[in-house]
């Protein structure tokens, strides 16, 4: 039985601890009944730390254990009594029977429950005693004040983690016995407890500081461990909270702990009911703003420091900043009416309730202006409670259940918020259907705010909720009425690209006519000038329309707009339509009447004055020194009228202009793009076509071949357009082209001025290394003393030594990460340099080989000893290397030898002195016997190294002796008469044999590692040229020592420095790779360790040597180890795109800071400048350094927000426990994640959110830090900005870097960031910046073709690109990670992104737009870089950028690029406009560019037009028609756009290795890669903007080396790529067959040939770079599941990936509304044109041109379609009639052929024309079919959905096996596989791997 009861009890605590199995700080794994507590019960946080104790001490006492459960039980009774939280009912359960099986152990029966209390007693006693708990404390303190510089720093961290297990396990145990004690009688509960037992409870209490829950700073703790506390900013910051005497007194019950005094926080708490987490963390946060400004103005000394004014000043002004303005804006005064007379106290005061009411606001947050309207209510009801005695609490928070902020004043709000989200149908309704997040904001940008009243109006409009949308008023895009768009409706329309950038548009169309009017008159005389004067009707015209989109895209929002800005819409629509009337009637008539005529002059007159006007406001308006006049203008009413005329007022977009240098520097760059565009235009595209145009339009009596229509006395209309459309397609995006250009050369420019690219090889950091001392010294770190320039060599002595321990710790670190094996880090490491050598100790990878090279040069020379130097001098560190064994070997001989010894060594180096001065060392001694001293020093320094022992030391003495006697008497030649007595004496004690008996052993490390080095450079004969060989190593030691170079601002030390946090957001990806993931095998029986053991097999060696295992030794030999295990799962994960990379990564900044302030030490006079100066140098334990953890924590904070961690845990997911492992890994680490904790209200489940901060505590477990409860789900928009969001109020510090959770980070970059914070300081423009950009490098460009490609790509934008971006141009935004952001900026302007559905998809860009609007600052800086994992197989890839192309799709429609696009001046705009969304548009204009070309060709040959013109321009000899006519397709000149990436590789790989990479890129089919993503960005850009669908995708982070099978790339790619590859090929056939084209087959290739590359990129390309694409059983294999696919019926449930039908149904899903069903038909009407064309070519229908050639045709083909439907009838249906339907079936099958017959024999029908029918009937049908797919709901009405979907299944076949026999011919070649892998993967080739191995199957590790 007893057997059965324990296993019982085991399944019951592996219930209750929910498989939550980790390792703790000891590394032990934690276990035992303690487990999460269900989160309905986690606001007691007891209950969880007494299981833990009760499971720690289980097997100490079960009885006491049983107690402490027992207690557990009875407060997870108390806190829910009916069990209705969600999993409390089987938490209590599983409890309860524990407690049962303690009480069934316990022999004797029942339990005396009243001796409990003693037995706790008693229990308390004896747990101190057996753990020798006061001896610990003795311990830990002596251990201390021993220094952290001792060897015993690991003991330290030992003593300490135990210490605080048992005093964490005292507390639960005094905390329980204090509770049983109420329990039983709560009058006598004091006396119950013995005085001296209380007194030793009460001392154990106050050592158990640091197991109270603290974020950074312990404030409601007293601690002697954590001395962030006792820094003395932190002090004052603490004291200037404290509560003062003008506030009202608190109620005497009011709770405060005992350890810390009352303050202004507690204050605020109880007047406005704040949560207490919320006032703790926000408590936390102001100390630590306040702590950091200080230590930025001075440092505090004095004994009782006190904050200076100054920085509270500085903080209340930068938290308030947009309080302040928003005042201004609307004209009122805020809630102080004189600043300078705030106390320092009230300022503390108002700080503190914003960031409290920010800190509680959630989802909120996202609109700052209303929490400045709150912020200002609740001021004013503050300062009536500031002038009564006795607190009171805020009547706008009082509730029935008391006080609370949360659900008077942010719940209101909230509900109305998320009514208006719940009502955007998933992202599915129209935007303009439902307010977003700027809807709300916006509202508070007008007076009329101030109507919500305060308390809140909860009756007005603006609460009003909406009325859920039904399916029906979705479908027809409708809605019931609205309340509160507000200044912006965002209707889905391309108008918008022409609302928002009007300015742009206008002025290409008016150039182009300007240019086109020359053109064609050649000169600019009076009848030209006179037509150039059309350009002002052109103008108002163009206005006038945009006037009009002003009205019709308010649409929606009128009713809740200001009337003023209704207003100044309506007055501009007036203005334009008057002008456009007078100003075209004026022309008109001026044109009627002649040039001088008066209505010319009068024109004239008013055009001018008009233009004039136009012109100055311009210029008032937009060139950045006339906004300073036009401001103090502002109070002239009529200045500030036709202001507002120009540009309506918002709170955003105000005062966007630059300083008048930045001005005219991108004026200058855009003057130079649009003159080259405009030359090119003028020139090459409208000039040439004048004279074609001229013939065309005079040509009458063209023949058509088919029914003419339209052409019919128009002077051939449509034959112009045809030639002209591609020009002006072409004009309209070649500007783009003109801008990458120019910006690449300017870039190139720009980076070559900032030295980036100097040091891009070994050779160069071998060159340059005795320079990086200096540099480093004089950018990244503070001197610690000035030297003059007499003392060179003590000053690079001194830069040596405080650089050396910074450089030896990135080499360490390079080893930790397996890049470097240990003995490139012995090689790498540099010395100390604090020795008494007179010169500089460099690395021995400088120095190898060096000294046998000087040895062969000294026995080979006869020449002079000048000569012979010189020689040697030639190489600097062989110079080095020669000096350094010189002083070396005299230093070690002195030190090791004595008396005589010591004498001759002493003999020696004076002899050689003098030599050396005379000259004559060549002369004095025999040189060519240096290899026998070098031998001998060998030898003896190879003795000196080991430990000492009695053998090796008579080997010792030994080889000195053989040295003495190999110097005596074969290297010397000098005359020692001059020194015979010394000679004498030490002959004659060699000779009596007491020479070098006394040799002293070296002990000295110091010593000891001069004697290792020594041995080192005379031993190693190898060069160390290659040192380190990982390509890795190398390249980040390139840019790390040229970054030395580079200017950047001088790091302040770390106490003076900017703060800072790293803020990733996690969802749901890999956080560390479990062994079943490494093992798993794929289809090819490929494991993903096997994988990375050959893409880095350098790495895995060097990872097997750093755990001590063999090179060759067996996997499963890892697997025996649990530490093994471990480090391997970290080895795979760091190097994949994972959580567990990034956290590493990222701690590297605290690291750094770490060894900093270490380092930092003497400088500041800290107390550990007492140790030695040998020790400046010596790093060890500075991560055990108090100092330097409390400077560190103080300036850097980690949170990473894993928006769904308490599900995981609750669900047992292995990536919680990976996550726990972080934490407890990484102390600073912190995790913030929602909490949904489920409960049931009156008979409902009812949840509720919480926001909750997390660490690591000493357990192993979880410790909670802050919980703050939620006013709903926070996930209303898209749900990386809201997990952003929630999160954010746990980060610190004045800047935020944002870090996605597939980056990486470098600890020598780390050690820049404190550099990088300066440049907030420094002078970039006429604001200070708001976002520092931070340059990128792609990690994962090595692992295939494809992935160098995104690598190179995204570089290049990330560079070069971004480099232009920030300067000239001065419109970078923020493109994701890793920016800093100046944090108190953007979190009280609305946080670092925005997140309303679905058109803040691409919410990272919008924090740039953001804060460009609210007048901040991008820069762009490139001496500091960050890892950044892209994706790595096209289908990634594809994703990826389509989800980018779509975001852009959405940026079009939004206010933010509206805005941008009014209020930057005009080359500003140009310069957002290209390098946004107008990038997108361009991309999609060169694609539609191809299609007008082609359609125009199309129209020319089908309507026989073009073989007219052609036989004319022969007979008339014109050779401009027929160059106009088969002229080189301009739109080629996109090759153009690789030139950044060129320009960016040979800046930083040099020219030579460019070329190289570039044509290697080539020969790999770059060029089909990015033609393929052309089509991607084209598709998914354009279908957004029509029809929306935008939506993130996970696109997968992991190793992409699998066969991706056909079925899935036909789905992913059919409708992007292949069905709009397949038209472009159907229209360049068309043109071959009917064509006309001087020149023959020549001629069309010439023509045609770049359209048929991307015809051939677009429908083969996912082939291509498909992993054993050509394998021939793959394609087997790919053929059957395709098969399977597309003929599976699917059903209810099916997804897509199952069935064809499924499919495509989810491609139908996109078209909802009307417009978008009309707007398909609309473009769907182009198929319809082959059919018309080519039945009149036809060989049956002779010549005749009539309309019913035509209608037999769709005779034909509604025959054809019967047929289909004959041949496909329903096999359910016809189950019945079988024999009928064959019958019948087989009787159409052999009519169809007799008719065919029949036609063939008796009419003109011939094979060619069979064909042609084909090439007509197919485009025909898809139009059909695109226009009923578009009609669904009415194809379903009308029954005709099945055949509609019969057709498109039959397409979709057809289309796919046209792509799929190309593939399977393929397939037959068995070399032709080979050629892709070695095209797919060349690059991991050259790097030594075996791709090919691995993707053909040979599974040599099948061991696994």
């Amino acid at each position: 039985m007893s057997g059965v009861e324990e296993l019982w009890e085991r399944l019951v605590r592996a219930a209750l601890r929910r498989e939550r199995v980790g390792f703790d700080a000891l590394g032990r794994p934690v276990d035992g009944i303690a487990g999460n507590v269900p989160s309905s019960l986690a606001n007691n946080r007891d209950i969880d730390a007494i299981l833990r104790a009760a499971d720690e001490i289980q097997d100490e006492d079960p009885n006491i254990s049983r107690i402490l459960c027992e207690h557990a039980y009875s407060l997870a009774q108390n806190l829910d009594p009916n069990s209705e939280g969600r999993g409390v009912l089987q938490f209590k359960t599983g409890l309860m029977s524990v407690i049962k099986q303690k009480l069934a152990k316990k022999e004797g029966g029942s339990i005396d429950r009243s001796q409990d209390i003693a037995r706790l007693q008693e229990f308390y006693k004896l747990y101190r005693e057996r753990h020798k708990v006061d001896k610990l404390r003795e311990d830990e303190m002596k251990l201390r004040e021993s220094g952290v510089f001792s060897g015993n720093l690991g003991e330290l961290e030992r003593k300490t983690v135990k210490r605080k297990r048992a005093f964490a396990t005292l507390k639960v145990l005094g905390t329980v016995l204090e509770e049983l004690t109420k329990e039983v009688s709560p009058e006598d509960a004091e006396a119950l407890i013995p005085e001296e037992l209380k007194r030793v409870m009460e001392s154990d209490a106050a050592m158990s500081e640091d197991l109270i829950s603290y974020n950074i700073i312990p404030l409601d703790a007293p601690t002697l461990t954590n001395a962030i506390i006792s820094l003395p900013e932190v002090r004052a910051a603490v004291s200037s909270l404290n509560y003062f005497s003008d506030l009202p007194k608190l109620p005497g019950d009011f709770p405060i702990p005992s350890t810390r005094n009352a303050d202004m926080f507690d204050f605020l708490h109880y007047v406005f009911g704040f949560q207490k987490d919320n006032v703790s963390n926000q408590r936390e946060h102001v100390v630590h703003l306040l702590a950091n400004e200080q230590s930025r103005l001075r440092n505090l000394d004095e004994p009782e420091p006190k904050l200076d004014e100054a920085a509270v000043q500085k903080v209340f002004l930068k938290s308030l900043e947009n309080y302040i303005k928003w005042c201004n804006y609307l004209c009122m005064q805020p809630v102080w009416s004189n600043l300078e007379a705030v106390s320092k106290e009230k300022k503390l005061m108002l700080v503190s309730l914003y960031y409290l009411i920010w800190g509680e606001a959630s989802n909120i947050r996202f609109l700052p202006e209303c929490l400045c309207y709150i912020f200002h209510h609740m001021v004013r009801e503050l300062e009536e409670i500031l002038r009564q005695q006795i607190a009171q609490p805020a009547n706008s928070c009082i509730c029935e259940n008391g006080v609370s902020f949360l659900d008077q004043v942010i719940y209101p709000l909230y509900e109305v918020v998320a009514a208006e989200a719940g009502n955007n149908e998933n992202g599915r309704a129209p935007h303009s259907a439902w307010r977003n997040y700027d809807d709300f904001n916006e509202y508070f940008w007008s007076l009329h705010c101030f109507e919500l009243s305060w308390p809140w109006r909860k009756s007005s409009s603006f609460f009003l909720k909406p009325k859920p949308r039904s399916k029906i008023i979705l479908k027809s895009g409708g809605g019931s009425k609205r309340h509160g768009k507000t200044s912006f409706v965002e209707h889905r329309t391309f108008l918008h690209l022409y609302h928002s950038f009007h300015r742009l548009w206008i002025f290409l169309f008016m150039m182009f006519q300007g240019l086109t009017i020359i053109a064609f008159n050649g000169n600019l005389k009076s009848k030209t000038r006179r037509e150039l004067l059309s350009l002002g009707p052109t103008f108002v015209v163009m206005k006038l329309f945009e006037s009009v989109l002003d009205i019709l895209m308010m649409y929606g929002a009128y009713s809740t707009t200001r009337h003023l800005a209704v207003s100044r819409i309506f007055i501009r629509f007036i203005w334009f339509t008057v002008a456009s009337v007078v100003i075209t009637f004026l022309y008109v008539k001026a044109l009627q009447e002649g040039g001088e005529s008066v209505i010319f002059r009068m024109y004239v007159i008013v055009v001018g004055i008009y233009g004039a006007v136009q012109i100055f406001l311009s210029i008032l308006m937009r060139i950045p020194a006339c906004h300073r006049l036009t401001n103090q203008c502002d109070r002239w009413p009529v200045i500030r009228f036709i202001k507002w005329m120009r540009q309506e007022r918002h709170y955003v977009g105000r005062g966007m202009y630059e300083r008048t240098t930045d001005y005219m520097k991108y004026l200058l760059f855009w003057l130079v793009v649009l003159g080259c565009k405009f030359s090119f235009a003028y020139f090459l595209q409208i000039r040439p076509l004048v004279e074609p145009t001229r013939i065309i339009v005079n040509m009458d009596a063209l023949q058509y071949s088919w029914h003419d229509l339209v052409s019919e006395n128009n002077h051939n209309a449509f034959t112009v357009i045809s030639l002209w459309a591609p020009v002006v397609a072409i004009y309209l995006l070649d500007i783009h082209i003109f801008y990458t250009l120019i910006s690449s050369v300017y870039g190139f420019l720009l980076g070559a001025r900032d030295r980036l690219g100097e040091i891009r090889s070994l050779e160069a950091v071998h060159k340059l290394f005795e320079k990086f001392p200096g540099a480093f010294m004089d950018k990244l770190h503070n001197r610690t003393s000035e030297r003059s320039s007499s003392q060179v060599l003590e000053k690079n002595k001194v830069d040596a030594a405080q650089f050396a321990p910074f450089w030896n710790e990135i080499v360490r670190n390079l080893r930790e990460e397996d890049y470097i094996t240990n003995l490139e880090m012995e090689l790498l490491i540099m010395p100390k340099n604090c020795g008494s050598l007179p010169l500089v100790q460099w690395p021995l990878f400088l120095l190898a080989s060096k000294i046998f090279l000087a040895k062969d040069i000294a026995v080979e020379s006869r020449d002079s000893q000048d000569e012979l130097w010189e020689r040697i001098s030639r190489d600097d560190y062989m110079n080095y290397a020669v000096e350094e064994c010189y002083h070396t070997i005299k230093l070690i001989l002195t030190e090791i030898l004595e008396a005589e010894g010591r004498t001759w060594v002493e003999r020696i180096y004076e002899d050689i002195q003098e030599s050396i001065q005379k000259k004559s060392i060549h002369l004095d001694f025999q040189l060519n016997k240096l290899p026998l001293v070098i031998s001998r020093l060998t030898a003896l320094t190879g003795i000196l190294k080991e430990p000492e022992t009695p053998e090796l030391e008579k080997g010792a003495v030994k080889a000195v002796q053989d040295l003495y006697d190999v110097v005596r008497h074969d290297v010397l030649s000098i005359n020692m008469r001059a020194n015979y007595e010394t000679w004498n004496l030490l002959s004659k004690a060699r000779n009596e044999g007491r020479l070098f008996t006394n040799l002293k052993w070296p002990k000295d490390v110091e010593l000891r590692a001069q004697v290792k080095r020594l041995h080192s450079l005379l031993t190693i004969k190898d060069s160390a040229a290659n040192v380190p060989r990982n390509l890795e190593a190398r390249r980040r030691l390139e840019f790390f020592t040229n970054s030395l170079f580079m200017e950047m601002p001088v790091a302040k030390p770390v106490r003076n420095m900017l703060s800072f946090s790293v803020f990733t957001p996690y969802y749901s990806e890999t956080v560390l790779y479990s062994m079943a993931e490494l093992l798993k095998k794929n289809e090819d029986g490929i494991s993903t360790l096997f994988y990375l053991q050959k893409i880095y097999p350098d790495e895995w060696r060097n990872f097997l040597a750093r755990i001590g295992r063999d090179e060759n030794a067996v996997d499963t030999e890892l697997f025996d180890s649990p530490s093994d295990i471990l480090e391997l799962r970290f080895w795979a994960s760091y190097r994949g795109q994972t959580l567990a990379r990034t956290v590493r990564g990222m701690m590297y900044y605290r690291k750094a800071l770490m060894l900093q302030t270490y380092l930092e030490r003497i400088s500041v006079g800290d107390i550990e400048a007492t140790v030695p100066s040998n020790d400046v140098a010596d790093t060890q334990g500075f991560e055990l350094s108090p100092e330097a953890r409390a400077q560190a924590d103080l300036k850097f904070t980690y949170v990473v927000t894993c928006q769904i961690y308490g599900k995981q845990k609750e669900e047992q997911k292995q990536e919680a426990a990976d996550i726990a492992l972080l934490m407890q890994q990484n102390e600073a680490l912190r995790v913030a994640f929602i909490d949904a904790v489920e409960s049931l209200k009156d008979g409902k489940v009812h949840t509720d959110y919480y926001s909750k901060l997390v660490k690591a505590d000493i357990n192993g477990k979880d410790k909670e830090i802050y919980s703050i409860k939620l006013p709903g789900n926070p996930k209303l928009g898209e749900g990386k900005p809201e997990n952003q969001n929630h999160a954010i109020i746990f980060t610190r510090g004045n800047a935020v870097q944002t870090i996605d959770m597939n980056q990486d980070n470098y600890f020598e970059e780390a050690l820049k960031m404190r550099n990088l914070l300066e440049e907030f300081y420094r002078d970039h423009g006429i604001r200070s910046p708001t976002i520092l950009g931070v340059r990128e490098h792609v990690f994962t460009g090595s692992v295939s073709s494809l992935a160098s490609f995104m690598s190179n790509q995204e570089t290049s934008f990330v560079t070069l690109g971004q480099r232009v971006l920030a300067n000239p141009l001065k419109v970078r935004m923020h493109y994701g990670h890793p920016d800093v952001f100046d944090r108190v900026f953007h979190i009280t302007r609305g946080g670092i992104s925005k997140a309303s559905r679905v058109i803040n998809i691409s919410e990272d860009i919008y924090s740039g737009f953001n804060s460009t609007l609210r007048q901040g600052n991008v820069t762009h800086h490139e001496y500091i870089q960050v890892g950044k994992g892209k994706d790595v197989g096209l289908n990634q890839i594809s994703i990826f950028e389509g989800k980018v192309a779509g975001g852009n799709g959405e940026q079009v429609l939004s206010r933010d690029i509206y805005r941008l696009g009014q209020l930057f001046d005009f080359f500003r705009m140009m310069s957002f406009y290209f390098t946004t969304v107008g990038y997108y548009f361009c991309t999609m204009l060169t694609v539609l560019t191809v299609y007008v070309f082609l359609y125009g060709r199309a129209y020319l040959a089908l309507s026989g037009v073009g073989e007219t013109v052609q036989d004319r321009a022969d007979i008339s000899n014109n050779t401009a028609l027929s160059a106009a006519l088969n002229s080189q397709f301009l739109f080629q000149i996109g090759v153009f756009t690789a030139v950044p990436m060129v320009l960016g590789f040979i800046l930083e790989q040099g020219f030579l290795r460019a070329i190289v990479s570039f044509f290697t890129m080539q020969i790999q089919l770059c060029t089909v890669f990015f033609t393929f993503s052309l089509g991607t960005r084209t598709h998914y850009f354009g279908r957004t903007i029509l029809h929306g669908g935008a939506r993130y995708q996970a696109t997968g982070r992991g190793f992409v080396v699998r066969h991706i099978k056909f079925s899935e790339n036909y789905r992913l790619y059919s409708r992007s790529h292949f069905v709009k590859g397949f038209e472009v090929a159907l229209l360049l056939v068309v043109y071959l067959a009917y064509g006309s084209y001087e020149g023959g087959a020549l001629a069309y290739i010439l023509l045609t040939v770049s359209s048929w590359f991307m015809v051939i990129s677009w429908l083969f390309a996912p082939y291509l770079f498909n992993p054993s694409g050509f394998e021939w059983q793959k394609t087997v294999e790919d053929f059957r599941d395709w098969t399977n696919w597309l003929l599976y019926r699917g059903g209810i449930g099916v997804k897509g990936e199952e069935s064809w039908e499924a499919w495509w149904e989810e491609e139908l899903v996109h078209i909802r509304t009307f417009g978008g069903r009309l707007m398909e038909t609309i473009l769907s009407l182009r198929f319809f044109i082959f059919q018309y064309g080519i039945v009149y070519k036809l060989d049956i229908q002779g010549t005749r041109t009539s309309l019913s050639v035509y209608g037999i045709s769709w005779i034909v083909l509604a025959v054809l379609i019967i047929l289909f439907k004959v041949f496909t009838f329903s096999q359910k249906i016809s189950v019945n009639f079988q024999l009928l339907l064959r019958f019948i079936q087989g009787l159409s099958f052999m009519m169809a052929l007799a008719g065919l017959a029949v036609a063939v024999i008796v009419t003109d029908l011939s094979l060619p024309d069979i064909f042609a029918c084909i090439l007509a009937f197919v485009p025909t049908g898809w139009g059909i079919l695109s226009i009923a797919a578009a009609w669904k709901p009415l194809m379903k009405k009308m029954r005709l959905w099945k055949s509609v979907r019969s057709i498109a299944r039959l397409y979709d076949a057809g289309m796919g096996m046209l792509i799929f026999i190309p593939v399977a011919l393929f397939s037959w070649f068995p070399f032709v596989s080979t050629f892709q892998t070695r095209l797919m993967f060349n690059q991991a080739f050259s790097r030594g791997l075996e791709i090919s191995l691995i993707l053909a199957g040979n599974n040599p590790n099948n061991r696994i």
